[in-house]
């Protein structure tokens, strides 16, 4: 039994991310098809589709009533982004480079995001009011994202007409005004399809993540908020990870990070305070005791480390070692 349960749990974790890979997909071409900008697809679809797994895992747990899943899943997955996923992306790049956009804008945001977190849960309970600050505070960062990146767009394509004639530029712009409505993509059927059976996956994925979560804890007698903690928080992070690893080995740090950053605010605040408007959610005992200290002490490392504009292989390394003891915590190996 333990063994049908194990299957069960892996086959609806890739479903779970599979089927939001094929929902990001179809979701980014039909943004850009009804005539959004490639920025605020990027920005919206793109920059929170890569979380999808983490909040369609927690719903379903609420649904369930197994709240404690919520909080667990969010919080662990924060502590694999950065300590994980950050620490394996600088160990294999050797380096990550932390621009000023992301220190001038996101590490402050990701910091007070993870402060309004630990604030909230330090009762062991999430309250509607709590969930409803928790959204507005995410709804403030999204518009200011927006905002900030459209400001930082305008100034950098004024620096680069500055240098032509008034007509010249205005010619240039016309043109490649044009060019984008060219290359607008068109809908097919199989967009349509895509956009389905990624919706399907992510329901099917998240109710068998869910049933599998619940018998495996009975069977092992762990608690569901452990394993949320860790192989949920892994598994739902696979797409942050996949992104980031790739980018840390082809050099682009600012891809590698900038999508931690987004990740993490948006754990932080949406996939815990969208199910917190329907469910009251409960902190269990592991996550509050060794959960809440790993996420404070993860997030305050990688904003010191995002100040000093470099990410070496040694802190990749060390923040390696500390998700291993986060982990060894958690089971008591030593």
């Amino acid at each position: 039994m333990l063994f049908f349960w194990i299957v069960v749990f892996i086959v609806s974790l890739a479903l779970l991310v599979k089927g939001s890979d094929w929902l990001i997909i179809s979701a980014e071409k039909i943004g850009l098809a009804i005539g959004l900008s490639p920025f605020i697809v990027g920005v919206t679809i793109v920059g929170v589709g890569t979380s999808f797994p983490e909040l369609i895992s927690s719903f379903a747990a609420a649904w369930r009533g197994v709240t404690e899943v919520v909080t667990a899943n969010a919080i662990g997955s924060n502590i694999a982004n950065i300590l994980l996923i950050v620490g394996l992306s600088a160990v294999i790049s050797g380096r990550l480079v932390v621009s000023k956009s992301l220190i001038d804008l996101d590490l402050p945001l990701l910091a007070i995001s993870t402060v309004l977190l630990l604030g909230i849960t330090w009762d062991k309970q999430i309250t509607f009011g709590e969930s409803l600050l928790m959204i507005a505070t995410y709804a403030v960062y999204l518009l200011y994202t927006v905002l900030q990146k459209e400001v930082e767009s305008t100034e950098e394509a004024e620096e680069v007409s500055g240098v032509l004639p008034s007509r010249q530029s205005r010619r240039h712009h016309l043109v490649a005004q044009t060019i984008k409505q060219l290359v607008k993509p068109q809908l097919t059927i199989k967009d349509l399809i895509i956009l389905i059976t990624g919706i399907v996956s992510l329901i099917i994925g998240a109710k068998y993540l869910v049933d599998s979560l619940i018998n495996l804890s009975e069977i092992l007698q762990v608690g569901a908020g452990v394993i949320a903690i860790t192989a949920v928080a892994i598994g739902t992070s696979l797409p942050e990870l996949l992104v980031s690893v790739r980018a840390a080995w082809q050099r682009k740090s600012d891809v590698a990070l900038g999508n931690i950053f987004g990740s993490n605010v948006f754990n932080a605040l949406v996939v815990i305070g969208l199910p917190g408007m329907f469910f009251d959610l409960k902190i269990d005992e592991q996550t509050f005791a060794i959960g809440l200290p790993a996420v404070g002490l993860a997030t305050l490392l990688f904003v010191f480390s995002g100040i000093s504009k470099r990410i070496h292989m040694w802190e990749g390394a060390f923040f390696l070692s500390l998700y291993i003891l986060f982990l060894a915590k958690l089971f008591n190996w030593f």
